[in-house]
């Protein structure tokens, strides 16, 4: 229920009826302007109290026979009542609506006010059935005869349903008909009553009726037929109708209705309404009478249906015309009968009819406008005129009849005529109810054509003949050739319109059974996807596919790195893999990786440069090396070893501090078995430098090791529980020295030891007060730990004036030797305190590996990064285990297929999801066109967009987990930890998720605009745009094809829930099926192969290529549709793969805009034309002939240069794009798929296909990019011209607004033209002087313009002449380099070569030159 209804006080006859209308079903009979569209209301009221009594919720509808009828009672019902209230009509888009549209209309409304036709048209297809409707009123309900939908909607629904509706009738006069005796007023009331299932009932005591409703006073006014016009009523009218007077071209009848208006006198209080029979007449009278001075005082319109006729108004046009009727301001109506039954247009004080009523319906309905008291009802007959006057004396006879038949209606009485439907023939679908009848297959027969493709030059629609046999009808039906069904005859009848409905009704039972008409017997436009072809279906979400959506998504262990052997007390067999590092540069140790399972032997034996600095790449390579056993002792020192590296570089040694009120704690003093997870262990461990670079045995650097846990032991000893350190002479180090030789001043005491001063360069330590790990680099010769703080750094000097006193004060540590030198560090972290870079020497532990190691250690983490990406998608591909065994798919190739342009890698999915989607569009394609060879084109692209859509693809990649194998975010070492390592950054996870995997669900779905995406938390979870997951898919289609070709990627597809294959067979029907070529049209198909250069195996498929549906000769049941279809893929693929081939080089933007350039209807049609294909187009259209012919012409001014695309229009017929695609489709199924052969065919057709440096952006994309770079605001306003586009694109320069035009029949065409103006505004044009220095002052004059750096000159001497090469570079855009000509000095070689690159730059559209 809605909001409160008005207030309303019935009148006591209405609450009368209303009380009868609650008991049984009933035809209410009164006056115009009674209220009886309140008296339904009322009803509402009643019935709307238990419309959710039941089990299903019910609804109320209202009928209105006209649109303005529903707008009106939509309006009253929505005013005086709370429900909530629609209203549908044609063009409200309702005839397109579906099951799910009908469905939601009722669930959430309770009254529903149309108009017939669509209530019935939902019944037909089955979207409502009447047992969900409560109350149904008709409004004007004596339209209930014939074939009128109301009397469709009783007769094929409501007799035949167990389940009726309350029905409630309302009109002025249940009589249609003239009627004459009581007997027929009688029959006719019995019929409406049979049909209706109703009773009439009318007011008994008309006291009060009378008064509300007074009848107008009756006025006969009589025109005599040969009466001329009066010479001074000639003086009276308009100087322009003077002359149509003097010829009589003013009727009598015309004179007239003059003197009635007249008779009105001047006051605007007069409101009238003139009934005239016809629309015309309704125009001419109303321009006539604005043409005399006798209407001068009264404001005049007119008023009519809309129809067909040209002079019909639109509905908005009659609503205001209504509007200004009721108000006043219109005065002096002429209508046509549209303004009789129904339209509120009360208090009329008088009602002229210039052409009389036909039947007792029109008479007591149009009487009934003049509703003002003293009201008059003018009825204009001609004199002398019998069949007029007998007319109108049956009429008013009828009326009487009418009246005392409907008034004496027996209550009690049974309704004497049940109407059954005398039409038994009828054709029902069982899964939904829908159901069709000989008399509404006509207008579905027209409604399918409708829906069939079409193009300018062709409007698909049936053709109808007959011939009479023995005096039977026998209709022949020829439907368009994209159609299911060409041609088909129907049964023989003595009624020729019958025989027609019984043709069309038999077309429509096969258009059905082929599939043509969906089980709601309608046309199949956009169709669900096939069950076969869609295997892994998912549940469409909103948004799903798109950049706008964000997913939170979980990401993927790796498996290959999983173990549980670092929790094993025994020993363990690992397996091995050499880790080597090149760089000509320095030299670096090499490591061994240990994991429990084999990994991938493409992983095993990569090769991955890492880029340090600039110019400095070091090569690492990877080599498998067996398997290595290890002791349970080997194992935990190994597992210490990782541990102190990774964390002493990576991260910290020490937790907690005095500051943060944590106590500080060695990491290590405690085990941690926390620290190594099941899901991700391995061991990086440094080898012995013996160890050759191609050696299969191992020599792991167990002394490096040993000599580690040694340190972590001495720092368990030192590290006191309250956080502070032993002094130096409590730690007693174990040295291999003597006591005399720790004295000698060539030795350093450190905290575990003491070395000599010559062993001390590139030795590895570990500060004991902060676990940060070092490379000792020199003595700071002259200072010592007495020194102040000022002597040894650049900062600021602080309070603490010695390092004595601030290690005495900050850790608690009393330097035992103060005197020995200071040691310069070099700081293998991030540095956070630069005073710490010199340190005293007995703070340092001497850690006994090769500074090799430590530097190795700063390779691992990129290293790993990309081994474990590559693992990752080694397992995706394991996953996938479809490809075949003779076609290994890379996992770098798969790794490219899973990796987006947010990893900032030099390498991401773009270019494979280019060229992934075309193989989808291509496989889908042809299995489509396979499987379902009686679909058009326009079904089967409905299909193929389903099938390949960005919804679709998220769904069948989310089904297969690909979300988790995404690599979306830029690796970050940072985070990046190794097993047995505490992450220095931790992401803690707040996502609502306990696990690693996130359920598929809106909950963790969002389109905040400022949501982070790539960023994962420690458990792994991320924002990912959903869009991400579908160009996933389609990359890793490309990965396929490139690794193992079209089988492959058939069988990747298969695997994620693509069925695309089909069985040989098909093809070969395919084949057959090709229609057959007779002699006179062999000749031509002849001639186009020699043009082609390849000759047909089946002809049929080359002359189906190249008929238009246009085409009438011979009419044929087949046109170019379907392969032009299947053309438009195999093209795309053909020529995106010979790009990607090609242009390996080039960045994913530039390579789609090469495919964009190449692969379009405009380049097909110059394709076309170029090799004189056009000749051969079959097709009956004369507007494609005119514009084919002025193409030509087009392309023969351009000297056949590729120029349109540059100018952004298209120009040639789309037809000529078609027929190339469609031959290519032919070629295809003649050479059985084979995709090379038709590329061996085709590429010659294509030649010159555009390459990188002949590509010519469209021009708004060139003026976007042009104005993005220079910083300028392109704003764009599109407005309607007629039927062309007005586009006003503006730019926005520094001191100027530039603005221009396009004016085109399409939007796009139209930006293109205002764009192309707008360019050529923005070039600098240039005065090049001739003369010395002029061109290279142009040049630098130029630079500063745009802001570009000025070019550099390099000269040359040849020969006694001067060449120079000059370079210019244009910022975020390239670097040109040209070479000028010779001349006999310098500065005129360096003025050719800047003149040379203005040539170049006015070639590329920065500037037009002018000589001087």
């Amino acid at each position: 229920m809605g909001s409160s209804s008005t207030t309303f006080n019935p009148r006591s006859y209405q609450v009368e009826i209303f009380e009868v209308a609650k008991q049984r079903n009933t035809i209410t009979v009164l006056e115009t302007g009674a209220g009886k569209t309140m008296i339904a209301v009322m009803l509402m009221e009643e019935f709307g109290k238990h419309l959710n009594d039941g089990r299903d919720k019910r609804v109320m509808v209202f009928l209105a026979p006209t649109v303005h009828l529903v707008n009106q009672q939509f309006e009253v019902i929505r005013t005086h009542t709370g429900f909530n209230v629609a209203e549908y009509y044609g063009s409200k888009g309702v005839d397109e609506w579906n099951a799910k549209c009908w469905q939601k209309e009722l669930d959430t409304q309770d009254v529903m006010v149309m108009t017939p036709q669509i209530l019935l048209d939902a019944l037909r297809n089955a979207f409502m059935t009447l047992d969900v409707i409560s109350l149904l009123i008709f409004d004007e309900c004596h339209r209930a005869s014939g074939c009128h939908p109301y009397t469709r909607i009783m007769k094929e629904f409501y007799h035949r349903s167990d389940c009726k509706p309350t029905i409630f009738g309302m009109t002025a006069s249940p009589v249609i008909r003239k009627g004459v005796s009581s007997e027929d007023c009688e029959n006719q009331v019995s019929e409406l009553e049979g049909i209706l299932d109703s009773k009439i009932y009318m007011v008994k005591d008309r006291t009060e009726l009378d008064t509300i409703v007074p009848l107008a006073k009756v006025l006969n006014k009589f025109y005599h037929p040969n009466k001329f016009l009066h010479e001074d009523l000639k003086l009276k009218l308009d100087s322009l109708l003077v002359k149509a007077v003097k010829l009589g071209y003013i009727s009598p009848k015309l004179y007239e209705l003059l003197q009635i208006i007249q008779s009105f006198g001047g006051t605007m209080q007069v409101l009238c309404l003139i009934f005239v029979e016809r629309i015309i007449t309704a125009v001419v009278v109303e321009r006539f009478m604005k043409k005399t001075c006798y209407s001068s005082n009264f404001s005049i319109s007119h008023l009519t249906g809309g129809h067909s006729s040209i002079h019909g108004l639109t509905p908005k046009i009659q609503k205001n015309t209504l509007d200004m009727f009721r108000s006043g301001k219109v005065n002096l109506l002429f209508t046509t009968d549209v303004a009789e039954e129904g339209i509120d247009v009360h208090d009329c004080s008088s009602v002229v009819r210039f052409d009389l009523p036909k039947s007792v319906r029109s008479y007591v309905q149009s009487r009934g406008r003049a509703r003002q008291n003293d009201s008059v009802y003018i009825l204009m007959i001609e004199r002398g005129n019998t069949i007029q006057r007998n007319l109108l004396f049956d009429i008013i006879r009828s009326e009487q009849s009418m009246m005392d038949a409907a008034s004496h209606r027996d209550p009690s009485a049974q309704i004497a005529k049940i109407c059954h439907e005398a039409e038994s023939k009828s054709y029902h679908v069982k899964s939904t109810g829908a159901s069709i009848t000989p008399d509404s297959s006509v207008s579905l027969i027209y409604k399918y054509c409708e829906k069939l493709p079409r193009d300018r030059y062709y409007t698909p629609k049936p053709n109808f003949y007959y011939f009479i046999n023995n005096g039977l009808y026998e209709w022949t039906l020829t439907l368009p050739p994209n159609a299911a069904l060409q041609r088909i005859v129907g049964p023989a009848d003595q009624n020729s319109h019958v025989a027609k409905q019984l043709l069309c009704f038999d077309a429509c039972k096969k258009l059905h059974q082929k599939g043509a008409l969906d089980d709601h017997l309608l046309p199949l436009v956009e169709e669900p996807l096939d069950v076969d072809l869609i295997v892994n279906k998912t549940e469409c979400t909103s948004g799903a596919g798109t950049t706008k959506r964000k997913e939170l998504h979980g990401t993927t262990n790796i498996h290959a790195l999983s173990g549980s052997w670092a929790h094993k007390p025994n020993d363990i067999i690992l397996q091995a893999y050499k880790l080597n590092f090149y760089c000509d540069q320095e030299t670096y140790s090499d490591f061994v990786l240990l994991v429990e399972s084999a990994l991938d032997d493409e992983v095993a034996q990569a090769k991955v440069e890492l880029f340090l600095i600039p110019n400095k790449l070091v090569k690492s390579s990877v080599f498998p090396c067996g398997k290595v056993r290890l002791d349970a002792d080997q194992v935990k020192k190994a597992k210490l070893f990782h541990e102190f590296f990774f964390n002493g570089i990576f991260g910290r040694l020490f937790t907690g501090s005095k500051s943060s009120g944590v106590k500080r704690e060695f990491l290590l003093n405690t085990k941690s078995d926390s620290l190594w997870r099941t899901s991700y262990m391995y061991l990086l461990l440094p080898l012995d430098p013996s160890t050759g670079l191609e050696s299969d045995s191992l020599s792991i650097s167990w002394k490096a090791i040993n000599d580690c846990v040694s340190a972590v032991d001495f720092l368990r000893m030192t590290y006191l529980p309250d956080g502070g350190c032993r002094t130096r002479n409590s730690l007693n180090p174990s040295t291999s020295s003597s006591e005399e030789e720790c004295k000698s001043p060539d030795i350093l005491h450190l905290a575990n030891k003491c070395v000599k001063l010559c062993n001390i360069k590139d030795m590895v330590v570990l500060a004991i007060h902060t676990g940060r790990i070092y490379s000792v680099l020199d003595i700071v010769a002259g200072f010592s730990a007495e020194s102040p703080f000022d002597e040894t750094s650049d900062t600021v000097p602080s309070n603490l004036m010695k390092f004595t006193d601030y290690f005495c004060t900050k850790y608690g540590i009393v330097l035992q030797h103060p005197e020995q030198p200071l040691l310069r560090l070099k700081q293998s972290h991030n540095p956070h305190n630069l005073l710490f870079s010199r340190m005293p020497p007995e703070l340092l532990v001497h850690v006994d590996v090769s500074v090799d190691v430590i530097k190795s250690f700063y390779l691992l983490p990129s290293l790993m990064h990309r081994l474990e990406s590559l693992l990752l998608a080694s397992q995706l591909r394991d996953e996938i285990a479809c490809h075949p065994s003779d076609s290994h798919i890379s996992s770098s190739l798969i790794l490219e297929a899973i990796t987006t342009l947010r990893c900032c890698e030099n390498f991401s999915l773009e270019r494979l999801e280019l060229l992934g989607d075309s193989v989808l569009k291509y496989t889908v394609s042809s299995s489509l066109y396979m499987r379902f060879p009686e679909k058009h084109e326009g079904q089967l692209s409905a299909r193929r967009s389903q099938a390949v859509c960005n919804s679709t693809l998220h769904g069948l990649g989310t089904y297969r987990n690909l979300q988790g194998y995404i690599r979306d975010g830029a690796f970050d070492p940072r985070r990046w930890a190794a097993p047995g390592q505490l992450c220095l950054h931790p992401v803690p996870c707040n996502c609502g998720v306990d696990t690693s995997e996130v359920p598929l669900d809106n909950t963790f779905a969002t389109e905040e605009k400022s949501t982070v995406v790539g960023k994962p938390c420690d458990r792994g979870h991320r924002w990912m745009c959903s869009k991400t997951i579908s160009d996933c898919v389609e990359a890793l289609i490309g990965a396929y094809y490139v690794g193992g070709g079209l089988i492959a990627a058939i069988s990747l597809m298969k695997w994620l829930g693509i069925d695309a294959e089909f069985e040989q067979i098909l093809v070969n029907e395919a084949i057959k099926s090709a229609p057959s070529c007779h002699l006179p049209i062999l000749t031509e198909i002849e001639t186009l192969e020699v043009k082609l250069r390849y000759k047909f195996n089946a002809k049929g498929l080359l002359l189906e290529a190249m008929t238009h549906a246009s085409n009438e000769e011979g009419a044929p049941s087949y046109c170019y549709q379907r392969l032009e279809f299947l053309g438009d893929s195999v093209l795309d693929l053909l020529i995106t793969w010979h790009l990607f081939q090609t242009h390996g080089d080039i960045d994913p933007g530039e390579m789609t805009d090469l495919r964009s350039a190449s692969v379009n209807n405009e380049n097909f049609a110059q394709v076309v034309v170029r090799n004189n294909l056009h000749q051969h187009l079959q097709h009956s259209s004369g507007l494609l002939s005119q514009q084919i012919m002025e193409y030509v012409q087009f392309l023969e001014k351009c000297d056949n240069k590729c120029t349109l695309l540059s100018h952004g229009a298209s120009k040639g017929p789309k037809a000529l794009g078609d027929i190339l695609e469609s031959i290519a489709g032919a070629i295809l199924i003649d050479v059985d798929l084979n995709l090379e052969k038709v590329w061996e065919i085709f590429k010659p057709l294509l030649s010159p296909i555009v390459t990188p440096d002949k590509l010519e952006l469209p021009p708004l994309r060139e003026l976007i990019e042009l104005c993005s770079w220079l910083g300028y605001c392109i704003k764009t306003k599109c407005t309607m011209k007629g039927d062309k586009t007005v586009a006003e694109l503006s730019v926005q320069l520094k001191d100027d607004l530039l603005v221009r035009q396009g004016c085109e029949s399409k939007r796009k065409t139209a930006k293109a033209e205002a764009a192309l103006h707008l360019l050529e505004d923005l070039k600098v044009t240039l005065s090049v002087s001739m003369q010395k220095g002029g061109p290279r002052n142009a040049l630098f004059g130029l630079c500063k313009t745009e802001q570009w750096p000025l070019p550099s000159f390099k000269a040359t001497e040849e020969t006694s002449n001067f060449v120079s090469r000059i370079t210019l570079h244009i910022p975020n855009l390239r670097v040109i380099e040209l070479v000028g000509g010779q001349r006999g000095d310098k500065k005129g070689s360096q003025d050719s070569a800047a003149l040379v690159m203005l040539y170049e730059l006015e070639k590329l559209g920065f500037c037009n030159i002018d000589k001087v």
